[in-house]
C-alpha cells in the first residue's frame, strides 16, 4: 500500500529517478540520529553555465530535477517509506553561473518549491543559494539537503 507521500507524488505526476550512485569518494546519504544528510545531487540532463548556456527557466527546472534526486536518495535512506520524513531542515543549492548572475535564489526555488509541494508545511526549510564557477560534470545546478525522520 502506497503511503501519503507516495500518493502526493502520484497526484503531482512526479516520478522519482533511480537514486544516483556516488561518483567519487563519498556516500550518497548518511543517517545520524533522526537526521538524514544527503550529498549534493546534480541536475541530470542540464549542463552548462546560467544564463549563457542554460536559461534561468531551464535552471529552475534543473533545480527541481536535483530535488527529485534528493527525494530518491531520501526514500532509500528511509527504507522505502517517505512517510518517515517529518521535515525538510535545510537545502544548500549551487548554480553554475557567470560571476555577474544575480538570480541564484530564484533558480534554487525550483528545489525549494518542490519540497513544499510534496511535503506541505514540513517541507519549509532553511536554505543557502550560492553561485559557483563550476560544478561536477558541468551540471547547471547541484542541491544538497538535511531531512528529519522518525
Amino acid at each position: 500500500m502506497a503511503g501519503r507521500i507516495d500518493a502526493r507524488l502520484k497526484e503531482l505526476g512526479l516520478e522519482l529517478p533511480e537514486p544516483p550512485k556516488a561518483v567519487a569518494n563519498y556516500v550518497p546519504w548518511r543517517v545520524s540520529g533522526d537526521q538524514v544528510f544527503i550529498s549534493g545531487q546534480i541536475s541530470a540532463g542540464y549542463t552548462g553555465k546560467v544564463p549563457d548556456e542554460v536559461s534561468p527557466e531551464d535552471a529552475y527546472k534543473a533545480a527541481r530535477v536535483s530535488g527529485l534526486s534528493l527525494i530518491a536518495q531520501l526514500r532509500t535512506a528511509c527504507e522505502g517509506d517517505l512517510d518517515r520524513v517529518t521535515g525538510v531542515i535545510r537545502l544548500g543549492g549551487f548554480v553554475n553561473c557567470q560571476p555577474d548572475f544575480a538570480e541564484i535564489p530564484q533558480i534554487i526555488n525550483g528545489a525549494s518549491d518542490l519540497m513544499v509541494e510534496i511535503f506541505d508545511d514540513p517541507g519549509r526549510h532553511a536554505r543557502a543559494a550560492v553561485g559557483a564557477v563550476n560544478l561536477p560534470l558541468n551540471a547547471a545546478v547541484e542541491v544538497e539537503g538535511v531531512f528529519e525522520i522518525r
